[in-house]
Formats: structure tokens, sequence, C-alpha cells
């Protein structure tokens, strides 16, 4: 029988990687030590995607130095390669910033709010998440006119938190801990924000938004069909849409039963093409519109095209061979309540990971995060991230690495500064290069 380590010697482990990584040594970000030029990375990273759309996301990305941190995964999955790290590996979000943790409905029907975006997640260091939601909170505080002193507040505020939780949850029971619920949602003002506007998004909303009743010969057809906004949404050959609606067929088998049960009292109604987010712009991202029990029964799912992880050519990798399950399966380790609709597809040897599009959903914006929002938000965003990799990982290690001094936060803040100014460098480079398009620079100047 295999002897299993105690939680205070699972600390003790924690404490030991302390020599592989010193905890001050999270500081260092040395450019000089960069491999590759970090646009050489953004147009390697470009290949395979729609080729029209590929302006709109370097369009994006040179509106602002935040803009280009979305962006920008694959350069600093490079960067943060380049940097000794613990060794303590748990799964990542992969791309932690403050715009992919927002509102949804969970299976029950309650609004939750979580990390939300798991397009990039990969088993990781942990502490690469830390980094990329440190420099996020510095670079959306500039982005708000913050002071110096109140990012380096937030990311403070960030790493405490993330602290005292994981610390917190390595003294729980493991269900406990499991089933761990946040209760202060409503208290802080920019959670409370995309929580309202999560409880606007119902069904019929996205219907409204999204779709137009069909016209034939100046009448109305009695059915619905998107609504065209090209490039961003427009509806697609009749070809194309039963190759996506094909596809659901293999989806719907790893669904739960009564998922499968569900998911086959919809009928489809119309397939469309759009542009999401801005790492995602240029990959294939298909909607498909369904109803229920009549029209009043909309369901909108999201058929959105995974490739490799931006830091699989980095870590040493165990996970699905279909990157579609590799999201929804990294997506299920953090989150405390996930999609009941999550699942995944191949089309045309391309592989999507499926999932209800705007369920309920809301998302935090840049301008929420002003004032006393963008500390309020960095505690919520560890306590949130600790769980998530707890549930993951091992809180026990995770906590006797930390610690319960500010040696590690301070780190952190150093780290997070340096890089919100390599990414406002690289930001720049990225408008003087032949990418950007004149009026996003010029909007940008």
């Amino acid at each position: 029988m295999v002897k299993l380590s105690t939680s205070q010697e699972k600390r003790e482990m924690g404490q030991l990687k302390r020599k592989q990584l010193r905890r001050q040594d999270h500081s260092n970000w040395q450019p000089q030590h960069r491999r590759h030029n970090p646009i050489a990375l953004l147009e390697e990273s470009m290949r395979g995607r729609v080729p029209s759309l590929i302006t709109i996301k370097y369009e994006r990305m040179a509106a602002s130095p935040f803009g280009f941190f979305r962006g920008a995964v694959p350069v600093m999955a490079s960067d943060l390669s380049l940097l000794p790290h613990t060794g303590i590996v748990n799964q990542i979000c992969g791309d932690a910033h403050v715009c992919n943790l927002g509102a949804y409905a969970a299976p029950d029907g309650r609004l939750v709010f979580d990390i939300n975006d798991f397009d990039e997640t990969i088993r990781g260091p942990f502490e690469w998440d830390l980094k990329r939601l440190a420099t996020s909170l510095v670079l959306a505080g500039r982005e708000n006119g913050a002071k110096r002193a109140q990012c380096e507040e937030a990311v403070y505020g960030l790493i405490a938190r993330y602290r005292k939780c994981v610390d917190m949850f390595a003294r729980m029971p493991v269900l406990e801990m499991a089933r761990y619920q946040v209760h202060r949602l409503q208290r802080i003002t920019p959670v409370s924000t995309a929580l309202l506007k999560a409880e606007r998004s119902t069904p019929m909303h996205t219907l409204e938004q999204l779709t137009v009743p069909e016209m034939s010969r100046g009448a109305e057809t009695g059915r619905r069909i998107f609504r065209e906004n090209k490039p961003l949404l427009t509806r697609i050959s009749s070809g194309q849409a039963r190759a996506v609606l094909a596809s659901l067929h293999e989806y719907k088998k790893d669904l739960l039963p009564e998922r499968q049960h569900f998911f086959a009292q919809y009928r489809p109604m119309d397939v469309g093409f759009k542009v999401v987010g801005t790492g995602s712009v240029g990959l294939r991202d298909y909607l498909v519109y369904f109803e229920g029990n009549g029209r009043g029964d909309p369901l909108f799912l999201q058929v959105k095209e995974e490739p490799a992880s931006g830091y699989a050519k980095y870590l040493e990798y165990h996970g699905p061979h279909h990157q579609g399950q590799r999201v929804a399966d990294g997506q299920r380790a953090m989150q405390f309540l996930s999609d009941p609709f999550l699942g995944w597809t191949t089309i045309a040897n391309r592989q999507y990971l499926v999932r209800q599009l705007n369920d309920h959903k809301a998302n935090i914006e840049i301008a929420d995060l002003k004032g006393l929002g963008l500390l309020e938000y960095a505690e919520m965003c560890g306590e949130l991230l600790a769980r998530g990799h707890s549930r993951s990982g091992d809180a026990c290690i995770l906590a006797g690495y930390i610690g319960t001094g500010r040696r590690f936060a301070e780190a952190m803040v150093k780290f997070a500064e340096s890089y919100a100014d390599q990414t406002e460098r690289d930001w720049e480079a990225l408008r003087k290069s032949s990418h950007a398009p004149k009026k996003a620079v010029a909007a940008a100047s």
C-alpha cells in the first residue's frame, strides 16, 4: 500500500522548493535573456488562422498596452519559460488576467463568479498564473490613471489574499475545500456590477441581440436567423453549417446521460461565424442557435477552435491529445461549477471546444476597476485563483512554499511592474511594425 504524505510533510515539501527558487527571486525579469523577437512570436502564432481576420487581432492589440497583453500569451509564455520556476505544478488558467474572470449561470441556475476563460489552460508552475494576473492588474490600473502606489497595493492585495486562502485550504478537509464558495461577491463593486449585467443577459436577451426574423419575399417566415454584422458576425454556407451540426453528434457522446437527454430536445435553427475576444481572433468560432420548447426557449452553443496551449512547447505535457478536451478538463478542474453543456468536437481535422454562449454571462470591464475597485477586485482574484489552484494541485505544498511573510508578495510586485513596462515596450514595437493598422495607432496616440 502506498504511503501518503501527511499535510505537514507536504508543507515541508513546499518549503524545500525554496531551494529550487527563492521567493525573492520571483522579482527577476531580464529582457536581455529573450531568445525571440516578440513580434515574430506573434506572427508565428497566427499560422493556420483565418487570414482575413488577422488584421482585426492586430488592431485590437495595437489599441492599448492592455489590449496587447490580452493577445500576447505566446510572448509571455516564452518569457516565463526563460525564468527558473518552483516546480510546483497544478492546473493553470494560462491566460489569467483581470478580464478573464466573470459571471455566468451554474447548472442549477444560480449566478456565480469565477475564472471563465481556459483556452490556454495546462498543468504548469503555479506562479505563472500569478505573474500574469499581477501584471494585468498593473496594466489595468495604468490604463485607468491609477498611481504607482495604487497598482502596487492591488498586487499586494492579490498575493496576500492568495496566500491567506491557500493556507486556509491547506487546513480544510479535502471535500470541504472542493466545495468552498465565495460569499462576499455582492460587496465587491466590480463583481456586483458584473453580476447585475449577467442577470440581464438572459437567453431571450441574447436572442434579440444576435438574431432577426427571417424574411422571404418581403414577409417573415416565422423563424429567426443570425443578424449579420460583417466581419464580426456572419452567416455561413449550408455546407459549412451541415459540417458544424454533424460535429455535434460526436460532442454529445461526451455529455452526461441526463444532459444528452436535455440536449436532444433542442433543434438547430441557424449557424453563424463570430469573431471573439483578442487572443482568439482569427480562430474559427461558430455559433449554433437552437430552439427547445418553442421560440421562448433559445439555446446558443459556441463551437470554438482550440489550438495547443501557448505554454505547451515549454512544458512536459501529459494531457489529452484533443485540444477541446484539454480546455474542458482544465476548466472543470479549476472551476467550482462549470457549464453543463461543456464538451468538445472535431470539424475537418480541427479541434473545438463546445460551450454555451452568453447564458447569463458578463465580464469585467477595465473601466470598472477604478479607485478602490482595483484593490477590491485584486483580492477577489487572489481568492478565486487560490481555489482553482488548490482544487487542481496541493494547497499544503503551495502554503509551505509561500509562507506567511511578505517576501513572495514583494517579489511579485516588482515582477509585475517590470513586466508591465516590458509589455508597454512590446506594444510600442507592434505599433511601429507593419502589422499595426494606422487607425489603431492614431487612436492610441
